[in-house]
């Protein structure tokens, strides 16, 4: 990563939090985009020109750090709506939809998304995609029961399904304690259709395709900042 994609997505960051207002449920999202966001809000907390918002984090990584720099947590039994959420992607197409999850909290993610009035997105330029799965690979949480047969599935669905794991060869475990799989189905001219395989498939208990979530999609870049709203259909 390069040092001006870390300023790009500091900017990208910054823009999201000039939305956040007093008194807001935020949901904060999980990753090195997101980490920006924190510490911009954070600031703001600090110097008083945001308060009484609450955080409900997508990650425990998320939490701790949130609680590090003195960002208030909710918690998300109690909070069903959420006013707007910040979160980063690992690949954006021209309709908005996205790959998420390479940090693992694509299950969280989604669940505080799809609770979410606002969705905003951050992200470099770097992102941008003509169609999902060109540059990156699709992050699936499963259960641990019978995992082999989930790789077995993606295969006759057209995919590569590479678990994640450690240096030990031991599985990373998402937050939740599940194992991840990092899937190679080529550019996916359909993720609709992708989509409701997985979902449709026992086992398989997240997918990193977010289609229709987004409500704004914030990119930072050689050319500035850019702010776009998503169509609402």
């Amino acid at each position: 990563m390069t040092h001006k994609q870390n300023d790009y997505k500091q900017l990208a960051a910054q823009a999201a939090v000039e939305y956040v207002q007093d008194g807001m449920l935020i949901g904060l999202g999980h990753g090195s985009t997101v980490q920006f966001a924190l510490e911009s809000l954070a600031a703001r907390i600090k110097s008083g020109k945001l308060s009484k918002i609450s955080a409900i984090p997508c990650s425990k990584a998320t939490e701790q750090e949130a609680l590090r720099l003195g960002i208030p947590i909710s918690d998300f039994e109690f909070n069903h709506s959420i006013d707007l959420t910040i979160d980063g992607a690992d690949e954006i197409d021209p309709e908005f939809n996205l790959i998420k999850g390479g940090g693992g909290a694509l299950l969280r993610e989604k669940l505080v998304a799809q609770e979410s009035r606002r969705e905003i997105i951050i992200a470099d330029s770097s992102k941008l995609s003509a169609i999902l799965g060109s540059t990156f690979k699709l992050p699936i949480e499963i259960a641990p029961f019978g995992w082999e047969r989930q790789i077995a599935y993606i295969d006759r669905i057209g995919g590569e399904a590479i678990p994640r794991k450690q240096d030990n060869d031991e599985f990373v475990l998402s937050d939740q304690g599940n194992y991840l799989l990092d899937c190679d189905f080529g550019p996916i001219s359909n993720p609709s259709e992708l989509s409701t395989k997985l979902e449709s498939r026992a086992g398989i208990l997240e997918h990193g395709l977010f289609i229709g979530l987004a409500s704004d999609v914030i990119i930072a870049g050689p050319e500035g900042v850019s702010n776009q709203v998503v169509p609402t259909s």
